[in-house]
């Protein structure tokens, strides 16, 4: 006695679902980060090197 019943439209349920199937992608291609790894890759951005033609800070090109 005294419960209250939400309607929920099938367009909200869809959203949630999609909403979910997509984060459940995301995670598996790019996985939540670990506390402890990332606390031991603090590597400053400035000394980070990407790629084959990084920019240095000076202006230089690598390649």
């Amino acid at each position: 006695m005294g419960e209250i019943i939400r309607f929920v439209p099938k367009s909200e349920r869809e959203r949630v679902r999609l909403i979910r199937e997509a984060r459940s992608r995301y995670d598996s291609i790019f996985p939540p980060v670990d506390p402890v790894s990332e606390q031991q890759d603090k590597t400053p951005v400035s000394h980070a090197f990407c790629g084959a033609n990084a920019d240095r800070s000076d202006g230089v090109l690598l390649s």
